[in-house]
């Protein structure tokens, strides 16, 4: 093995160097984090202080502890535990479970709504998938967040869609009596049945102590309460741990994530090392300079240092439209100017806050003949509740219909749920409103004159269309579903009050996670950077977000307004471009 230390930064060697623990590593976009995790546990076991096989090396995703293991192996160093804590939790209860009960462990669920519907049909309620899936999100939040279903009517004592407080804990209930009678556990209750194994049974938590003996986490600030208290009994009193985390980008509050473990791990171990990693190597200066200003003088956040500064690149721009669909026709402009300026199509994303904002976007690129791909999850018209609403749209095509498009389509979607107000709070039910109210507006777009037959035709189209994509794509992807990933040129769209922050986010600590995505956002882009908004939804009248107008001026080029009609640019097709290497 070489020496895992070289090749890194002096602030990545000092983070590498130190193998005992308690260590905090306070960890910047782009600053090479992943990189120092696995240089550290390489360098750990190259000194003789690691044996492989007692180091677990604990992340979020079952892709990134891939990464890990695969960086490992390209230094040189095999058998190390990197897992999810999910993965590592299973694995546990499948090796300890058959000594204890005398039997095989339970099954696990794939999914929780299917087992809800089921329920509820026990307690004779009826509801639909989408307050099912909302049942089922309040659940894991529940869950991850160690409360018992009393905690959660006390916590939480409202309704769930047309479901009152009562009928939620029924449902509830009937929920965990069923996976009990048939066996089986949900993703949550992986981590609650380990953790309450290993403070139940001496000789098991003694066992999983002995085999591991030095812990690393990563993503440090998504840790949820179970994953805390199960991280706590893996260790015992031992504090040989090394954490790694960016409070700045802390957006699963949702779902039980608590930044606090990581900006309070100086207190809970006083002797611990705390460093810091603030060279930022993915992005231009420009990219940076506008990062920061939108994080200053939050709690935690890091003072980015740029490492890539090239004096030719603008800075980066924020648009106005003067609508929805100017902003996609907008975006989808520049992007073919892009990609007929040599970009590859690979290199170019457009974020977006919810998944509903994708539709225009990729109508507009697909009127230029640019092939675009949705990140993560269903595509748009893929989605159950646009398939239910495209197919009743067609269904009322064939039926004496009125002149008036809009009424007609109103009318259809408001007998499938659409109210003329969104649901109060965020969650599948808000997911499912945005996404029968993206119909909605597409209707509104829709040429004068356009009967309700051939606006289906059309949305059938779309969605043909959208299932045909080439690999070499234009990404789309919500701001949570980019996270920890980066593309040379990124658009920000929708960055207006109501969009980012969301309409919901009512409180000040749900603005300041609605502030903490737009950072993740802005922090994905390696070399250009577009921000843009729209003044109205067609129908309200909109303001930019509070975070263009936090940044300011100073770091960014402020562009006028856009009309919605105009000359459209030429198709362009795909042409090679090259990808920095930012040093991660």
């Amino acid at each position: 093995m070489s020496d895992p230390l070289s090749g890194l930064d002096e602030q990545q060697r000092q983070a590498a160097s130190v193998l005992r623990g308690p260590v905090c590593v306070l960890a910047g976009a782009g600053s090479g984090k992943t990189r120092v995790i696995t240089h550290r546990i390489a360098h750990g076991v190259d000194t003789g202080a690691y044996s492989p096989g007692r180091v677990m090396a604990v992340t979020f995703t079952a892709k990134a502890a891939g990464e890990m293991r695969g960086r490992l192996r390209s230094l040189g160093v095999g058998g190390v535990a990197a897992r999810t804590f999910h993965a590592a939790a299973l694995a546990q209860l499948n090796y300890f479970w058959p000594q204890l009960a005398g039997d095989s462990a339970p099954t696990i669920l794939s999914g929780k709504v299917r087992v809800l519907a089921q329920a509820a049909d026990t307690v004779g309620l009826n509801a639909d998938p989408a307050t099912l899936r909302d049942v089922a999100a309040r659940i894991e939040w529940r869950k991850v967040t160690m409360r018992s279903i009393e905690d959660y009517a006390r916590e939480r004592p409202d309704a769930v869609g047309h479901l009152s407080l009562d009928a939620v804990v029924a449902l509830q209930e009937a929920y965990e009596k069923l996976k009990d009678e048939r066996r089986q556990l949900d993703f949550e209750d992986v981590l609650l049945a380990c953790a309450g194994m290993l403070e139940a049974e001496p000789r098991v938590v003694a066992a999983v102590r002995e085999q591991y003996r030095h812990f690393t986490v990563d993503e440090f600030q998504d840790v949820s309460p179970v994953q805390n208290r199960l991280l706590e009994l893996w260790l015992g009193d031992r504090h040989d741990l090394c954490v790694v985390g960016d409070a700045s980008q802390t957006v699963y509050s949702f779902a039980g994530a608590d930044p606090r473990y990581l900006l309070d791990f100086g207190s809970r171990f006083p002797d611990a090392r705390v460093l810091r990693l603030e060279r930022n190597y993915r992005s231009e200066a420009t990219v940076v300079a506008v990062a920061n200003a939108l994080m200053r003088g939050r709690p935690g956040a890091l003072e980015l240092q740029p490492q890539r500064d090239a004096p030719d690149h603008p800075r980066p721009r924020v648009t106005a439209y003067d609508d929805d669909a100017a902003e996609a026709d907008g975006v989808a402009g520049a992007i073919a100017a892009q990609l007929a300026g040599g970009a590859d199509p690979r290199s170019i994303a457009v974020l977006y806050r919810a998944n509903a904002q994708s539709a225009p976007i990729l109508a507009a690129l697909s009127r230029r003949g640019i092939a675009a791909s949705v990140l993560g999850g269903k595509r748009f018209f893929d989605l159950p509740e646009v398939r239910q609403a495209v197919m009743a749209l067609r269904g009322a095509s064939v039926a004496p219909a009125t002149s008036d498009l809009v009424a007609d389509v109103r009318a259809v979607l408001a007998s499938l749920g659409l109210t003329e107000e969104p649901p109060a709070a965020g969650g599948p039910l808000r997911e499912s409103w945005e996404a029968r109210a993206a119909l909605l507006r597409l209707a509104e777009e829709a040429p004068a004159g356009t009967s309700l037959r051939a606006f289906t035709d059309d949305l059938q189209a779309r969605a043909k269309d959208q299932h045909e994509i080439p690999t070499r794509t234009v990404t789309l992807s919500t701001l949570h579903a980019a996270k920890g990933l980066e593309w040379p040129h990124v658009h920000l769209v929708g960055l207006s009050e109501g969009l980012l922050p969301i309409s919901y986010a009512t409180s000040f600590e749900h603005v300041d996670e609605e502030r903490r995505l737009a950072y993740v956002g802005i922090t994905r882009a390696a070399v250009t950077l577009s921000l843009s908004w729209a003044r109205t939804s067609g129908r309200h009248e909109r303001q930019v977000s509070r975070f263009v107008r936090e940044i300011g001026t100073s770091t960014l080029d402020a562009g006028g307004a856009r009309p919605s009609a105009g000359r459209r640019p030429p198709s362009a097709g795909s042409r090679s471009g090259s990808r920095p290497s930012p040093a991660r």
